[in-house]
């Protein structure tokens, strides 16, 4: 090898050396889990939005993360997704706290607190706050080895869909109405009888009089086509519902480099953004789907929403003692969740932190 040739390999090797890490960015696996297919838009703005903003999170660092997408049950069943993180068998996704009233009760703040605000965002922003602002929220997430990275995802304002017409609080009286898990709670008093169900028994248990009615989400019952059997649509403000979030393994998440963890945090506000946008042009979409499939769409007037929220039992109290015999936070989170929606201009028909 003459003396030029060996000039020149030194001096390939002087660059090569020289240039900046990220040029050589390790890579990262990391498995993204939700339970539902891509159809719900949590799990669409989780692979279209979410993963996307961390990834341009990521450009210029020393790492980038080769995602596998596992949805609609194919490594986890709806509401197993937080098993499934535990296990490591996923390190990111998306988890229904709505679907774990035990393991993270504090999170289901808003179906205990009805007739709430119907603003979703309001509602969602909230509730990713308070898990700044108490502790034992976000302990909850990582007591399942879950770190909480925000993006709360929810449900529009509940209304209520009939087979008659429902112009005050007595036409419920002796009407059985189908409800899911704790929105049953909602019925208690008003002379209606709660008959448990979910989405995939509406429509048949309205068709064969098992149930008269149902309380529902705007994009579900559109979907459903529940107008069909149940067309008197009575918008009566149930408030919007916040769900769950994004987590990652924790014990995972604290393994990673800083870089990487601000990435992961940082396509939150992406996913956030895209959701709640998202939300509302489906929700505007599902009251015309269901309008042209021969809907009666009404508001129930507010002096009856207050007549109704007034004759509920202490839902939210009963709820809080209980949390806080458990050595939990109960009453502080519905005061903190009253006390902003208050600071927010919400006028409420009822103030469950009075109680």
């Amino acid at each position: 090898m003459n003396l030029k040739t060996m000039l020149r390999g030194g001096l390939a090797a002087l660059v090569l050396s020289a240039l900046p890490f990220g040029a050589r960015a390790e890579t990262i696996d990391v498995t993204a889990v939700a339970g539902h297919p891509p159809v719900f838009l949590w799990v669409k703005t989780l692979s279209e939005s979410y993963i996307p903003a961390v990834n341009k999170a990521l450009e210029g660092t020393d790492y980038k993360i080769n995602w596998t997408e596992a949805y609609g049950g194919t490594l986890a069943k709806v509401g197993g997704e937080a098993e499934v993180i535990e296990d490591g068998l996923a390190q990111v996704g998306i988890v229904a706290s709505l679907f774990e009233p035990s393991l993270l009760s504090l999170q289901n703040i808003t179906y205990v607190t009805p007739f709430g605000a119907d603003n979703v965002d309001l509602v969602l922003s909230t509730v990713d706050r308070m898990h700044e602002d108490i502790p034992a929220m976000r302990k909850l997430w990582e007591n399942l080895n879950l770190e909480y990275l925000g993006g709360g995802f929810g449900l529009e304002d509940y209304l209520l869909m009939t087979t008659f017409p429902v112009e005050s609080l007595a036409d419920l009286k002796g009407r059985k109405i189908n409800a899911p898990g704790p929105a049953v709670n909602w019925l208690e008093n008003t002379g209606a009888v709660g008959v448990a169900g979910n989405l995939t028994t509406y429509y048949n248990d309205i068709q064969t009089g098992v149930a008269e009615g149902v309380i529902v989400f705007p994009t579900a019952a559109a979907a459903a086509k529940l107008q069909e059997v149940a067309p008197y649509v009575t918008r009566t403000h149930f408030g919007a519902q916040y769900a769950g979030g994004l987590v990652a393994k924790k014990s995972w998440f604290d393994d990673q480099p800083r870089q990487v963890q601000d990435a992961l945090k940082a396509g939150v506000q992406a996913f956030a953004t895209a959701y709640r946008s998202g939300l509302e042009q489906r929700v505007a979409g599902a009251f015309k789907k269901m309008e042209e499939g021969g809907a009666k769409i009404s508001e129930l007037p507010a002096s009856e929403r207050d007549a109704w929220a007034k004759a509920l039992p202490p839902i939210a109290a009963n709820w809080a003692k209980d949390l806080d015999a458990k050595g939990l936070p109960g009453t502080e989170v519905v005061k903190t969740y009253m006390t902003r929606l208050h600071e927010a201009g919400v006028k409420l028909p009822r103030d469950w932190a009075a109680e």
